[in-house]
Order: C-alpha cells, then structure tokens, then sequence
C-alpha cells in the first residue's frame, strides 16, 4: 500500500473551518440538536440472536465477496482473494465500467483523472446562462446580473434527455451556499452591504441549463441563452403543496396563508422523477435565520433549538436587509425552509413547489423508486449527527405519458402519502460492537429494520403531535417514535438493477463522546471521522414494505487499518476512501460515490465501487478535485463523467485577495465553482 498523506488542516470530518462556517453554520461546534433518548443499537442488542437476515437475491443483498456459504451463514472477513484479483492499475481485469487505472491520492490543485482521460470545463460561476445577462465581472457583480448568472457553489446535478434537440441535454444543478469571503474583494463579515447580500441570495437556488456535445469527443459546453434555461433564487416565488400548506406554523406576516414562499436556500442532493421533474433537499438552513436565542416562548424555542436555530446574529447577517430572516420578528418563516422542492425544468415559466408530505429536517436528497403498482417511494436522509432516515410511500399511482392530464396528475403524486423513519436492530452480541470498528464473529455488520410510519395525509401516528406538527417538526416526531440515531444519512441511491438502496453515511466524530450515543452495528465505530456506506433491502422487494434487511457494505478509512471493510474484498487491493457524500450509479450496476472532507490527507475525488460478483468491494479512484474543493453531484454516463466541483480554495484563512487555490483559470483569475466533464480520449464508453 502507497504510504498516505498527512492530515492537513484539520476540522472535524477534515473539512476546513471555512468549510463548516459558511456550509453548515458550524454545526459541529455547536450543541447536538438530538438530545432525545431514543435507543441505539447498543441498548437494543441484549445478547447474540439468530442470524435471521441474511439479505437474500432480489429482496436482500448478496452476502461479500466470496459469497454465502450455506444458508443462513456469511464467510468470515478474511476471505480467500477473489479470482483474478490483482493490485489497482494497469492490466487488473476489474469490474467492466471500473477499467480505468486508478488515481492515486494526492494534493495537486487540479481535477487529476486516469491515463487516457481528457477533461473541461462546462461551466463556472458567474457564466450568463439566460438572455441578457451580462459576462461576469469579479469587480462588478450585481444581484441583477447573478440572477442570470450560473449560480454559487454547484451541488446536485441532474441530466435529462432533449427531445428534438440532437447532441443536447438538459441539465438542473443545486446551488448550495455562498462564501462571501471568496466572492467579493474587501468583504467584511461584520457588515456586509445590501447589495452582497442580494448577490448570495441570487447566487443560491438552482439552475437549469441547456448543453451541448461535440460529437467528436464527448466534450460537453453549456449553452447559454437558451429557451429553457432558468435561475430559480433565494427570492424566487414558491407554492407549498400537500397537508400542511396553509398551517399556522407557516403563516407570516407577509404570507397570512401559508401558501407561497420566497425562495430555496441550501440545496444539497435531489432526484429525478419517473415522471421528470427534478427534486432538491434543502439542507442547513439554519444557519441563515438569526435571533433563536432571543424567542422567549419555551414551545417555539424548543422546536427553533431541534432544529438548529439558536444565538443571535447569523454568519451573512441577512437578517439586517429582511426581517423574515430574524425569527424573533418573523418566528414562522424558518419553518417553510427545510423541505424538498420539486421544479419542471421543462417548464421554464412553472412555479416550484415545497412538498410538505415529505417532512421538514435538514434533507440531503430524495431519491425515488416504483412500487409494482406504480406507486412512487422516495428515500431521504437527514445530514446531522445522530439524525435519522426516512422514507415516504405515494398512496397514488403515476401515470404514464406527457398529455396535460397526466402531468397533472403526477404533480400531485408527492403530495399524498405515508411518511415514515427508520428504525436499525443489528444481530450481533452487543459485546462484539466495541466501537472500534472491528467486525463482529459472524463476519459482518447487518441485521434487520423497521419502517415506522410517522403521519398519513391529516392522520398521525405520533401521540401528542398533529398531522401539521408531524410534517413541520418532522424531527422531534421522529425522535418519539424511536428512530435510530445515524452518523449523519447523507446521499441515497437505489440500484436501477437489484432495487437494493444505499445510504452514505459520512461521519460522526461526537458517536462515543461522553452523554452521546455509542457505537451500534449500523455505526460500529466510536469518533467516526471516515464514515460507511449502508446496503439495505427491502423485505420481498417491495419498496412500500414495512420490513426491511441491512449491511454495511463498506466501512471507509485506511485500508492498512484492521478496522476498515470493503464489501469483502481484499483491502490491499482497494483505493483508500473516506467520508462518502454524494452515490450515484453506472449503467453496469457500479456504486461511484463522491467525497466531502477526506480524512486521510488527500483531496476529495470520485470512486466508483463493484456492488456484486467476484469484484464486489473493490473501491478504485477515479479522479480527485483541487484544494479546499468537495466532489458533488456525480453523473455517470456511458461516454462521460460529470462532477460538480464545489467551494475550492476553501481553506482557512484565504480570500479573494490572498487565494489558496488557482483553479479552474489559473493565476490572478477569481477561484471559482464549476461543473467538470470527463470523457476518454479514445471515444470509448467510460471504464470499459
């Protein structure tokens, strides 16, 4: 194994401090928001039980590398080397979609991809996609030309077919956050100007755009100006839908119905619908509202505090332009923030919606799949520490085509539903969990689950709680049903090929801490700072089921140290992973799955993992991105990767003056966030 890097600029999850300022607020630094008493794992095991979920072909998941012995048994961890197995690289016959030699880790400031690989940019920051936006111009931003500008710090990225237009596809791309002391030169944090605040709030939302491909090399540019491109914004018009649009606990002064709210802030991961429209999660939205400390009334206080919003001032100190940002004035509008939001981006002119039947937390995507009866369930998770994983199951069914009665009926899928949270039991003796990572003597970590449901339409199943409460405060609804506590559920992904769904989990660095949860199965390992991925089937297939099996498919870290696991395979002949963010799957069945604060000293990067076979396990890098940046909204395509290279050059200390990081234009030009396209230079499909 390569010797690794040293661990530089160090912040919980090895994120940057600037990182977690203006992402998330602080979040680590800030008090746990789930103090429930919920059990976990630990609590729950008392003593060895039967091994009654092995995760079975079609409802369960395939049992390691080396496969299940008899029924009911896996093999032990150490399995014998798979078939073929050789060191990552040239002439190792890896899983088809994964021949590709791999990156090794590193710290160049450069998007560095495989032998044989060419890249580009698609597009950045700042570049005018709608008609009449001007180019962009560091020394003379305006809130008006962002607005028609690509937005801040790409996420989430979406691709959907252009019927009718040859060589075309349409993309949507989250905007997460903005960091000002990247963005504008002398920018004082302690008194912003109106017309920067204004910027950030253009800067955030989402935008849709148009791009086209030369076909003589796969290269992808956007294309600006066009008709379907749009910015939607921080102010952009939006219509609650579902059952608790019109509440009390989202009226305010400036929407006395609780109907329609200005803008998205913090949109992370997303999904595309079977019937194409696009949803994106609004993430940490916490850290833009002010005043929570200032609320006096314990009920509100309390709810304000479960989700984050505490102290006074807000780090933008947007409060001091509009007064819906200070929740001591405004104590409502922080609600209608937290949800996820559905857009037509074939539609440039329709109104995006906040879909209430989906609960409100910090939601890092919402990825669906088809029942048999064509019901739409969707999987999300909520990116805290010691939060929680949720699904929600249509009670409608889609139907298909593109006539005008059918999109309307399908609008309304999401808005009628069964909401619920999971709950994780493992089947190993507590005794075996020590939280050091190390597996249990069955030779994994796995057991069998619940779904518990949480509200249906006007109906709760929580006691104490309304249908409107269960869905604005979905948290603490959560937290009395007895949710299983999670290392922060990030991205999910159900495979296009088993149906089996995958839950990164990123890290939790407080699992273990003294008056916080301790290890469990599901989170085997105490100061969590690499993170695992989770494997979990549902019983008999059906995504509506109320029963569920899981694994750990792989527990990310230094492959050298004892206590890592991948999915079986031989661990000296892995790339070495850490913090999982964003998943994504390849037309072959491949995991690929983006980084967020590599612990291991190297920059972030994209890996692309085999989910079954003989290869199954065997992680292999594919590109890593510059200094200070995150690898986000992954897009595999057969001919083509697409990332979103978000924040680069967010390291401590650096502005627009002094820049830690020269990409993507080199020196003397403003770092900034881009959207990258990789492709092989042979023309041939992408790791074949």
């Amino acid at each position: 194994m390569r010797r690794l890097l040293p661990l530089i600029n160090s912040h919980p999850g090895g994120r940057s401090a600037m990182t977690c300022r203006y992402r998330c607020g602080d979040a680590c630094f800030h008090d746990v928001p789930n103090t429930s008493g919920n059990a976990y794992l630990g609590d729950v095991i008392a003593g060895a039980i039967s091994r009654r979920s092995v995760l079975r072909a079609g409802a369960v998941v395939t049992v390691a590398a080396a496969g299940t012995t008899a029924a009911g048994q896996t093999p032990p961890a150490a399995a014998a080397t798979p078939a073929g197995a050789g060191e990552p690289g040239k002439g190792t016959r890896a899983a088809r979609g994964l021949r590709f030699t791999p990156v090794a880790p590193n710290t160049t400031d450069a998007v560095t991809v495989p032998e044989g690989y060419a890249k580009n940019i698609v597009i950045r920051w700042g570049d005018p996609i709608l008609r009449g936006a001007p180019a962009f111009d560091p020394d003379r931003q305006s809130a008006k030309a962002q607005a028609g500008q690509f937005g801040y710090n790409n996420d989430y990225m979406a691709v959907l077919d252009l019927p009718g237009e040859r060589d075309r596809q349409l993309l949507v791309i989250n905007h997460e956050y903005t960091d000002e002391q990247l963005m504008f030169a002398g920018y004082d944090a302690a008194n912003p100007t109106r017309e920067q605040a204004e910027i950030g709030w253009a800067a955030h939302g989402l935008s849709v755009l148009v791009a086209a491909e030369d076909p003589k090399d796969g290269r992808l540019t956007a294309v600006t100006r066009h008709h379907l491109n749009r910015r939607i914004t921080g102010t952009t018009p939006f219509e609650m839908t579902g059952p608790a649009a019109g509440s009390k606990l989202l009226r305010t002064s400036a929407d006395p119905r609780g109907t329609r709210v200005l803008g998205t802030l913090n949109n992370c991961g997303g999904g595309i619908t079977p019937w194409g429209t696009v949803l994106s999660g609004e993430e940490n939205v916490n850290q833009y509202f002010a005043n929570g400390g200032s609320v006096t009334d314990p009920v509100t206080a309390a709810r304000l505090k479960r989700y984050g919003i505490t102290g006074g001032a807000s780090q933008r100190k947007w409060e001091r332009f509009d007064q819906r940002f200070d929740v001591a004035r405004e104590p409502n509008e922080s609600n209608r923030f937290g949800w996820v939001v559905e857009i037509d981006p074939y539609d440039p002119d329709s109104t995006p919606r906040k879909l209430t039947a989906l609960g409100r937390f910090k939601h890092e995507a919402a990825e669906p799949r088809l029942t048999d009866d064509g019901r739409p369930v969707l999987y999300m998770g909520d990116d805290e520490r010691f939060d929680y994983f949720y699904k929600f199951v249509s009670s409608k069914r889609m139907k298909r085509g593109t006539s005008r009665a059918a999109r309307e009926h399908n609008r309304t899928l999401l808005d009628e539903g069964t909401l619920y949270v999971a709950t994780f039991t493992g089947d190993s003796p507590a005794a075996e969990i020590d939280g050091s990572g190390k597996l249990p003597e069955d030779g994994g970590f796995d057991g069998s689950g619940e779904w518990i449901p949480l509200a249906s339409g006007t109906t709760s199943y929580v006691e104490g709680m309304t249908a409107e409460e269960v869905y604005v405060f979905t948290r603490m609804a959560a937290d009395k049903v007895g949710a299983t506590k999670m290392d922060r559920p990030e991205d999910v992904e159900p495979s296009p090929r088993t149906g089996r769904v995958y839950v990164a989990l990123t890290n939790n660095t407080d699992r273990g801490k003294e008056g916080k949860a301790a290890a469990d199965e599901a989170n085997p390992r105490n100061g969590n700072k690499h993170g695992q991925v989770l494997e979990l089937a549902e019983r008999g297939g059906d995504p509506a089921s109320e029963r569920f099996s899981w694994r750990l498919f792989l527990v990310c870290g230094d492959p050298e140290d004892p206590n890592t696991y991948f999915g079986g395979f031989p661990k000296e002949k892995v790339s070495p992973i850490s913090c999982p963010d964003n998943i994504t799957f390849d037309a072959y069945g491949n995991l690929w799955i983006s980084t967020d604060g590599n612990a291991l000293g190297s920059h972030d990067g994209l890996f692309g993992v085999a989910t079954a076979g003989d290869r199954r396990g065997e992680v292999r890098q594919f590109l890593t991105v510059p200094k200070g940046a995150e690898t986000c909204g992954p897009i595999v395509q057969d001919k083509r990767v697409l990332i979103a290279v978000q924040h680069p050059g967010e390291i401590d200390g650096a502005s627009v003056e002094k820049p830690a990081s020269t990409w993507p234009d080199g020196p003397g030009e403003l770092v900034r966030p881009s959207v990258v396209g990789v492709w092989r230079r042979d023309g041939r499909d992408i790791g074949v």
